[in-house]
């Protein structure tokens, strides 16, 4: 095998595969020439990492000693390190990915060996090519290259620093402030700017140089020395103002001193320290907005329905601890603010019995938030009553963020703080929104489709009339760009890991022939990049253990959901023998999460079948109930597989469950069969409910391939497993139960470690801490470079218009025929600003993409 590490130590961004790689031909020339040519051997064709460490291991024949030397060498780590190459005989063009985020490109030519470095465009070229030879060849196909735009602002440069934008920002802002006085003044107007609905926040319109400021900071200081430390801020608030101070300071004399010290330390000598202390104090963040708008958005009976799991159960509880948050920080700042908080979500008038049909509705356990339902129109202005997959919303978009708008405005009395998307469809509604309003914004994920479909991007015609990636990607595309910051849940989700690209990172090239070429498509060294890190209610997932918090009253319920053994609407299959313990998973029912793989795996192993059930929850029973296309798929393979190992006896398959508190017990009821919980999925963005299961004391197996990674320290705090290997994944964990048979006290251990492992990084307290931090950070980062961003803004606007809006043509709504799907567009006439708009990085907006990493 070859070796993933590099020989002779770590290869650094500086130094280049290309100047490296003719030596190392040249010491393996034979070898590597008998290589090259089974590369070109079968013609013109993409390979991948396995295929290309295969046949470098071929061309050393049984030759252990020269193999060795291959696997060991540069050339192997080359090879262990390039994702993918593009076979046009007699040239090799190659993808090589030395460390997280940083991609070198280089062809090498079969004959002669000899090596040279590419662009990123020059590469997807290549790649065109096997898919769409005239499109490649077109001079004038559509290039997007969205790093030409960012060219003055600061990138991270270290692997090990993706994710950490706000540390980043606040050292870049302390350097920029620093020096004379007069760089100071950004920050000045900054302040200045602080209002609530009009009324002045920190400082009035007289401390209208730093020199007045740091005057009246140094008077109030020494005043508030004479103070008790508990004075209320009213007592002393017409003295503040004599100084030009309003309020937001403090509630006390001690909380206003410690504002004061914090600003004053900034003023005097600006550090990443203090910068971020003093931005956690600023009181800038109100009223937020936060997108969620496929599926059924609700707080009861609608897990488990098509396109509604974790990210429904994430944003209920991310709004409970942002209200938190804010209300303990405004009290700290010592206002008499209410703060509001909205999720916008879809009006359903056909609502299966949910309350999404309700236009308002109080999120629980909060004071000031609430999910506000806006309609999707038809084209006659109706609301449209129906359930739409999030995969065919994009019609709907454009009129929806005008509409919510209007609502929003209304609500709120004003524009908010912060606005939040989630998914492609939320992120692309709060894009248009925060453009259209000037408001600060934040971006999650949650998936990106791209990444779960092997080459979705060069083979987006042959899903787009299922998935609309042409859609899908171009949205994503223009929602990193145009938001302020980016909240990831791990640094996986983000950059991946030493051997598999994150996310985000493999949006940094990519190409969908016929469409449209992003020689840059989003860096994740930009220090938009954030990791926060969300965690689970603990009120409903508390560990097993704790008996008087139980809640006995379901065990009914639970019981007879697990154990009754007659098929009926609600479970399929009984289990014969209720001593075992239980292996437990719940997901929802479609191919990522790789749940018809997981009792795959178990049907197959013998020695799992003998030591424990199999509990599955998720989907619906029959296909005739469900209207999703992949869920159908997914069904029927449940059915199939089933009867194939004749499970019946051996496992319970329970529909999907939307009671959270239900599900909390059922956890826990796993757990006192001392059981464990199995995340299969194929990728997982974060893992929402491997956090629930490890709250609840139970151990967890989970995939390799995504958040959980981060989640779990592997046999320590639980197991990662590999969903491509099913036998591995099934023996991994056969091994575990056989183990806890022979060592009881082992499977005690595990639940601790997992517990233990959740109070330290995943709770919510600390999640709402960071956003808040960014939300405030990056209001005051985006208005530096504001010229530059507003050119980037016009053409993400340009591209929006000429581009997205043309393939939104090519989805049907509902009751209409599709249309082809799209080849290029109008876009393609793309034509840059007049002369006097251009700077360096205009002028190549559309073509040639310089460089990489």
């Amino acid at each position: 095998m070859a070796s993933s590490s590099m020989p002779g130590g770590v290869l650094r961004r500086s130094d280049s595969v290309a100047d490296m790689m003719p030596e190392a031909l040249r010491q393996s020339r034979y070898q590597m020439k008998r290589c090259f040519q089974r590369y070109v051997s079968k013609g013109r064709r993409l390979m991948k990492n396995r295929q290309l460490v295969e046949e470098l291991e071929r061309s050393a024949d049984d030759d252990k000693l020269e193999k060795a030397k291959l696997a060991e060498g540069f050339l192997g780590y080359v090879i262990c390190s390039t994702q993918e190459a593009v076979v046009l005989p007699p040239f090799v063009a190659f993808a090589v990915r030395t460390n997280p985020g940083v991609w070198e490109y280089i062809k090498v030519h079969s004959g002669d060996l000899s090596v040279e470095q590419v662009t990123p465009t020059d590469y997807l070229k290549c790649r065109e090519t096997l898919f769409d030879n005239k499109w490649a060849r077109d001079d004038n196909s559509l290039e997007v290259n969205f790093g030409a735009l960012d060219l003055s602002t600061p990138h991270l440069t270290l692997p090990s620093s993706i994710g950490n934008g706000t540390q980043y920002v606040s050292r870049f802002m302390s350097s920029k402030l620093s020096g004379k006085p007069e760089n100071m003044k950004p920050l000045l107007d900054y302040l200045l700017a602080l209002n609530y609905h009009g009324e002045k926040l920190m400082i009035s319109e007289t401390l209208d140089t730093v020199d007045k400021l740091q005057t009246a900071l140094l008077l109030a200081e020494v005043f508030l020395a004479g103070l008790p430390r508990n004075t209320p801020y009213q007592k002393f608030e017409p003295k503040f103002q004599e100084w030009g101070l309003e309020k937001g300071w403090g509630d006390t004399a001690e909380t206003c001193r410690e504002t004061l010290n914090c600003i004053s330390e900034v003023l005097q000598a600006p550090d990443p320290v203090n910068m971020e202390k003093f931005f956690s104090r600023v009181p800038s963040v109100f009223n937020i907005v936060i997108f969620s708008i496929h599926g059924y958005f609700g707080q009861e009976k609608v897990l488990g329905l098509p396109d509604t799991g974790g990210q429904v159960v994430y944003i209920l509880d991310q709004v409970r601890a942002l209200e938190e948050e804010l209300l303990q920080r405004i009290k700290q700042q010592g206002l008499n603010i209410t703060p509001k908080i909205l999720v916008l979500t879809r009006l359903i008038p056909e609502a299966k019995g949910t309350k999404c049909n309700v236009e308002l509705e109080p999120v629980e356990h909060t004071k000031h938030s609430s999910i506000l339902r806006v309609p999707f129109k038809t084209d006659d202005g109706k609301d449209l009553r129906q359930w739409v997959s999030r995969f065919d919303i994009y019609p709907y978009l454009e009129r929806y963020a005008q509409d919510s708008s209007v609502k929003i405005l209304d609500i709120l009395e004003g524009k908010p703080d912060l606005v939040i998307g989630n998914y492609t469809d939320g992120n692309l509604v709060a894009s248009l929104l925060s453009s259209k309003l000037g408001v600060t914004q934040g971006t999650i994920a949650h998936a990106l489709e791209k990444t779960k479909y092997e080459d979705s991007d060069v083979k987006w015609r042959e899903m787009d009339q299922k998935y609309h990636f042409s859609c899908q990607f171009t949205a994503d595309m223009i929602a990193m760009n145009t938001s302020d910051f980016i909240i990831a849940s791990t640094y996986q989700e983000i950059a991946g890991s030493k051997e598999k690209p994150g996310q985000y990172e493999s949006h940094y090239a990519f190409t969908m022939p016929g469409l449209c070429r992003y020689a840059t498509g989003i860096n994740v060294f930009d220090p938009k990049f954030n990791i926060a890190a969300p965690g689970a209610d603990q009120s409903v997932y508390f560990p097993f253990t704790e008996k008087e918090k139980r809640l006995t009253d379901m065990h009914p319920q639970i019981e007879e959901l697990l154990y009754s053994k007659e098929d009926n609407d609600e479970h399929i299959g009984y289990l014969e023998d209720r001593s075992k313990p239980a292996i437990f998973s719940m997901a929802r029912l479609d191919k990522v999460k790789n749940i018809t793989g997981l009792v795959e795996w178990y049907g197959q192993n013998k020695k799992l079948r003998d030591l424990v059930n199999l509990v599955i929850v998720g989907g619906l029973l029959e296909p005739s109930q469900s209207k999703d296309r992949e869920e159908i798929e997914e069904i029927n393979k449940m059915h199939s597989l089933i009867n194939k190992y004749q499970l019946k006896g051996q496992i319970r398959w329970i529909k999907a469950q939307t009671e959270r508190v239900r599900n909390g017990e059922l956890y826990r009821c796993i757990a006192d069969t001392r059981g464990a919980f199995v995340q299969p999925a194929l990728y997982e963005a974060f893992g929402l409910t491997v956090i629930e299961a490890m709250n609840c004391g139970l151990p967890t197996f989970a995939t390799n391939q995504g958040g959980p990674a981060k989640i779990i320290v592997d046999e320590v705090s639980g197991f990662h497993i590999n969903p491509l290997n099913g036998k591995e994944a099934s023996d991994k964990i056969a091994g575990f139960f056989q183990k806890c048979k022979e060592d009881p006290i082992y499977w005690n251990k595990m639940s601790t470690a997992g517990l233990q492992r959740i109070y330290e990084c995943y709770i919510w307290q600390i999640y709402a801490t960071k956003v808040l931090n960014m939300g405030s950070i990056y209001g005051f980062w985006r208005t530096l470079n504001k010229e530059e961003r507003q050119a980037k803004q016009r053409y993400l606007q340009m591209f929006y218009n000429l581009q997205f809006r043309q393939l939104v043509k090519t989805v049907a709504k509902l009751g209409e025929q599709p249309t082809q799907p799209a080849e290029s567009t109008a876009a393609a006439r793309i034509v840059p600003r007049p002369k006097e708009r251009q700077g360096p990085f205009l002028r190549n907006l559309l073509k040639r993409g310089r460089g990489s990493n």
